[in-house]
């Protein structure tokens, strides 16, 4: 039943969300972790069971889990505008600072300064891609069942080239059967390494009763079902209508909302089916500049899967989607359009789903579905970090000339991750510095 609503100042959350946005590096992770520390911790807006319960269903969605957290939290606080401020803001940054930094790349890119300290990068990107795959497979595949879900999707798309989504369909449908055979063994609840429990009591507490919003009702589901149909229909359909099926601008709307609606697991789930559409279906980038694009979500705040607005910028430039009299409005329009329809699926889950699952608080499900998908996840994205050693360290292929400076990069870059846990963004810096370093020492 509704109770009084809890008293969490509206301007002051509005100010923490704002400040998140800027300071949120680490990836999901770290981005998880911060909120924690904040919200449960030092402000104690929301217990723990609740924030991990929150988590819990964002693990459960395709897209961003940090960003979605940040909207579930601020709708659960502060009704639908708490949570889609909560989420404009958690993301507002990092695509301020993309859409400058691809303006950047693509001014300056050519320059020779610019391309040694990319050179630097791209072995730090392939070594970051292996961490992260690592990291995840230590996490996750803690059962013999995820293990084998994992190899198979590794060689799946390594030997015959299996679609994604099969992959990820497949996965699904296999825990979901281990959980019905063995569910003693797959019946695990959800958590996440990065947030430690706190005893201190919360404004939104355990035993706190269901804030009215939070209550569900057929009449906001459909409301909300509605709208975001709207916010999607009537974009595509003026891009439909205004330049047609196959202009660059409908395709590139049309592949990120299959991407958002189809990879489960953040941005290094997302990220090889980006590379296989953008680079080698629809020839939009070269590897790279995908590679870059990565590097430089990873030096920015805010959720990594943003490296699709510079991927965006880049190819409406290029490809001179309004023409070669616009090639900045170009970039602008495609980078402000394939943002859209990346996160406004996790807006719309969010405030579809979220009375539902506080509806069920003690009782959340799917849990092995997730489990084996994030195991395929682990398949791919070791697929996709020896795709791009491969392409680092034999720029033309097996029978051209080996790439030693890349490979030392990438192993220093290894050591400096794996043996002293140095940041990305540290580890980043280092290996541009050393690109401009061994380009002057080679040539």
């Amino acid at each position: 039943m509704s109770q009084q609503e809890p008293f969490i100042p509206f301007k002051e959350a509005l100010t923490f969300w704002f400040k998140l946005g800027w300071i949120s590096f680490g990836g999901p992770a770290g981005q998880v972790a911060l909120m924690h520390e904040e919200l449960v911790n030092k402000r104690g807006w929301i217990s723990e069971k609740r924030f991990l319960h929150a988590l819990n269903y964002c693990m459960l969605l395709p897209g961003p889990e940090a960003q979605q957290l940040a909207t579930y939290l601020g709708w659960l606080m502060h009704r639908s505008l708490g949570g889609i401020l909560a989420g404009l803001f958690f993301i507002l940054p990092s695509f301020i600072l993309m859409l400058v930094l691809s303006w950047l790349y693509v001014t300056y890119g050519h320059l020779m300064l610019v391309n040694e300290f990319f050179f630097g990068i791209k072995p730090v990107v392939t070594a970051i891609v292996f961490h992260a795959a690592i990291r995840i497979a230590r996490r996750s595949l803690n059962r013999v069942s995820l293990k084998i879900i994992a190899v198979t999707s590794f060689l799946s798309i390594l030997i015959f080239d299996a679609p994604y989504p099969a992959i990820v369909l497949v996965a699904a449908l296999s825990g979901t059967l281990f959980g019905i055979l063995w569910p003693e063994q797959h019946g695990h609840p959800l958590g996440h390494g990065a947030v430690k429990p706190s005893l201190r009591p919360a404004v939104i507490d355990d035993d706190s009763p269901t804030p009215a919003h939070a209550i569900f009702q057929w009449g906001h589901f459909l409301r909300v079902a509605l709208i975001g149909l709207m916010a999607f229909f009537l974009p595509m359909a003026f891009l439909i209508k205004t330049y047609g099926r196959d202009h660059l601008l409908t395709e590139l709307s049309w592949f990120f909302t299959k991407a958002a609606l189809l990879t489960f697991g953040g941005a290094y789930a997302v990220l090889p089916y980006v590379y296989h559409g953008v680079v080698e279906q629809c020839h939009w980038l070269t590897p790279g500049q995908m590679i870059d694009s990565l590097a430089l979500g990873e030096t920015t705040p805010g959720p990594l899967i943003m490296f699709v607005t510079f991927v965006a910028f880049m190819t409406g430039y290029l490809k001179e989607a309004l023409g070669p009299d616009l090639l900045l409005e170009g970039g602008l329009v495609a980078g402000l359009l394939v943002t859209w329809f990346t996160f406004l699926p996790s807006f719309v889950f969010i405030l579809l789903g979220g009375p539902l699952v506080e509806s069920t608080r003690e009782d959340i499900r799917f849990k092995t579905p997730l489990s084996a998908i994030t195991a395929a996840v682990v398949g791919v994205i070791f697929n996709l970090a020896l795709f791009l050693a491969y392409h680092l360290f034999w720029p033309e292929g097996f029978t051209g000339p080996f790439d030693p400076a890349s490979l030392g990069l990438a192993m220093v870059a290894g050591i400096a991750l794996f043996r002293y846990q140095r940041s990305m963004i540290e580890v980043i810096f280092l290996g541009g510095v050393m690109g401009l370093f061994l380009s002057h020492l080679l040539h």
